[in-house]
């Protein structure tokens, strides 16, 4: 057994590295770490062992792990952890960190090295840059907003608490590289360590104020996710109240409005209310949300913006800095008290659709499958949707619930980020948990699946089958006129394949919309994780503005 700690004559405790790791973690409310072992990173889960208050989940693959880890943060409100061992263990992580930088989620990577002795020696899955080997210092700063490499035991002590209060505080990954043997030593932890929180910064309102006040017109709002990491709901719709503004989000918000009747989505998969609303806005306001090119709709080019949140937006807006939303909304809203809009707010829009071409033949349609989900799933249901034609898809047409949260990774976009970002959100909120995906999706990162039933995780996985990246594919039909395709798969049938790899793993097809709303309504009852595989047509063009602009075109 590893000496664990012993204590010195100063009150203090010398313990391993790797347990004052967990404990600090502990401290800070850390309750779940989600990674895959390996030689370089067992000491971490060793130390997870001996703690009953910290879960180490091992997943199959570590973007997965990442992905977990990202969802976590989102659903909790809590830096996830990701922990992964060196060479391409390491290396997977980099497109789940990559996906936290863009979208600003803090999450802690603490990802193992060789020995500091093997350093530039050839080691195996050496990356001290030293010697001509990789340089994971410098490959990791470029994904993160904190990265140090250890290099003594001491240096743990601050390194770790700089690292967490770096993610909360600039929002994103930062990385801890740990050396094996840096692991495995021991260091004088301080006792009674104080965990404190870093300062939220709150701009200055007065000049937001007073822009709003002189506003000719209504004024519309796009809501962003910092909305919900900042729990900042009730003061959105209170701001919103006192404005007499009309409110839609972005598509990784969808779950920030709380107002009935909202104009919808923003964006290219989103709804035309929204743009209607702009063109007839004095003012739109975003808040907690940097807009980008996804969540942008033409008629911005004619509004004036203003904006709060934690970042500049990516268009030319007056801008509040402020990294608690609910704070700076609560005083806006009593800065702005009794405001009378010069111009009558128009009725409330209904958000309309997007008008995709009619798809017939074989296959259940996207907009039925997403209207029976719809009527299907219990309001506090949280749902994760990847990437490609069946997310555009649930963008457009699956409403967020009305307790449940709805979870989209926009930033780079990764196909597969849905199965771990499902599990880090089952273990987050311990609910059920629905996964929409395509099979390119699955066949990335799904066998994650398999990570949902060694825990027991009430999560649904809902399986698009079209046997293609099907999004490719329509490009393929709309830019290259349909001579060839490189993204059609084969046929499989992704129900029955998966109940025969997991025989606990209760999984069936459906290739009609009639089966669904049976199938779905079974796999909702199951006391676990479940899967719904629903065949469908990769020549079915999505709710995607671009591709319907083409289409018309032609």
């Amino acid at each position: 057994m590893p000496v664990t700690s012993e204590h010195n004559g100063a009150g203090d405790r010398r313990t391993r590295v790797v347990d004052f790791i967990v404990e600090h973690l502990a401290l800070r409310g850390t309750r779940h770490l989600f990674g895959v072992d390996g030689a370089n990173i067992e000491d971490v889960y060793d130390a997870a062992h001996a703690r009953p208050d910290i879960t180490a989940v091992v997943a199959k693959h570590e973007f997965s792990a990442a992905a977990m880890a990202d969802a976590y943060s989102r659903a909790r409100g809590a830096i996830g952890i990701v922990i992964a061992t060196s060479g391409g263990g390491a290396l997977n992580t980099i497109p789940g960190l990559g996906e936290s930088l863009a979208s600003r989620v803090p999450v802690l990577a603490l990802v193992g090295q060789p020995p500091t002795t093997t350093d530039g020696r050839g080691s195996f899955q050496d990356t001290s840059g030293q010697g001509g080997a990789l340089d994971a210092d410098v490959l990791f700063s470029a994904v993160s907003v904190f990265c140090r490499r250890v290099l003594t035991p001491a240096d743990i002590v601050t390194a770790l608490p700089q690292a967490l209060d770096a993610a909360a505080a600039r929002g994103g990954p930062a990385v801890l590289l740990l050396p094996k043997d840096i692991q495995q030593a021991l260091v004088d932890a301080p006792a009674g360590a104080v965990i404190g929180q870093p300062v939220r910064r709150i701009g200055d309102i007065g000049p937001l104020v007073e822009l709003i006040r002189n506003t000719d017109g209504p004024v519309t709002i796009i809501a962003g996710d910092q909305v919900a990491r900042d729990d900042a709901r009730t003061e959105l719709e209170t701001l919103r109240a006192v404005l007499g503004a009309r409110i839609a989000a972005v598509p990784d918000a969808k779950d920030v409005v709380t107002e009935a009747t909202p104009l919808g989505v923003a964006g290219v998969m989103g709804h035309p209310a929204v743009g209607i609303a702009l063109a007839e806005s004095g003012l739109c306001l975003l808040v907690g949300t940097r807009l980008p090119l996804m969540a942008r709709e033409p008629a911005l080019d004619s509004v004036p913006i203003a904006s709060i949140g934690s970042a500049v937006p990516y268009v030319r807006s007056a801008h509040v800095d402020s990294d608690d939303l609910r704070a700076s909304l609560r005083l806006l809203a009593a800065a702005l008290a009794g405001l009378t809009s010069p111009t009558p707010i128009a009725d409330k829009a209904t958000p309309g659709e997007l008008t995709p071409p009619v798809r017939a033949g074989e296959g259940v349609r996207y907009r039925a499958a997403m209207l029976a989900l719809d009527t299907l799933l219990p309001p506090d249901t949280d749902i994760v949707v990847d990437a490609g034609n069946i997310g555009a898809a649930a963008i457009h047409w699956l409403p967020a619930r009305r307790d449940g949260r709805f979870l989209v990774a926009l930033g780079m976009g990764g196909m597969g980020y849905s199965f771990g970002a499902g599990i880090g959100m089952a273990f987050a909120r311990g609910r059920r948990t629905v996964v929409i995906a395509g099979d390119g999706s699955f066949f990335m990162h799904g066998m994650d699946i398999h990570t949902a039933v060694h825990y027991r995780l009430p999560i649904t996985f809902v399986l698009f089958d079209n046997h293609a990246h099907a999004m490719c594919v329509t490009r393929e039909q709309l830019f290259y006129g349909d001579r060839y395709s490189y993204n059609r798969f084969g046929p499989s049938r992704l129900g029955a394949g998966l109940a025969a790899m997991f025989p606990a793993l209760p999984s069936l097809d459906v290739t009609d919309i009639g089966e669904l709303a049976v199938a779905v309504r079974a796999a909702l009852d199951v006391d676990g994780p479940s899967v719904v595989a629903v065949e469908c047509s990769a020549d079915e063009i999505p709710p995607f503005t671009a591709f319907l602009a083409n289409t018309r075109e032609h």
